[in-house]
């Protein structure tokens, strides 16, 4: 069972992706905010991160910089999910070291296939 990382601040979009998930057979671990996202990923050793760029505490861009600067999570995919969908968002995304990129509200068909394209490269 692959094990996957959700850092979300917003109790909706994490109920609802969390149990989309679950309901796929993964198993999901869940951080509101940055640093517990990066506490998380270095203690748990998720397959996959599900990043939002917008947290509290340490935001999910430098959370990201975090896990790809350190040699014990640098190999973990993250995808970065944000509700701002500039191209700009998605290049500030890539230059912090994450995989992929999708846009909130989440479009689960379109999200599910960029997970299980990661999870099969392992």
């Amino acid at each position: 069972m692959y094990k996957i990382l959700l850092v979300e601040d917003n109790e909706m979009n994490r109920d609802m992706l969390s149990r989309r998930l679950l309901r796929k057979g993964y198993e999901v671990i869940m951080a509101m905010d940055g640093q517990q996202g990066v506490d998380a990923a270095r203690t748990e050793s998720p397959d996959l991160i599900l990043m939002d760029m917008s947290l509290p505490v340490l935001d999910g861009w430098n959370a990201t910089r975090q896990l790809k600067a350190s040699p014990e999570t640098k190999e973990i995919p993250i995808i970065a999910l944000t509700a701002h969908a500039m191209a700009t968002d998605r290049e500030q995304a890539f230059e912090a070291g994450c995989d992929d990129f999708d846009t909130k509200p989440v479009e689960w068909n379109r999200l599910l296939e960029k997970i299980q394209v990661y999870l099969k490269d392992q």
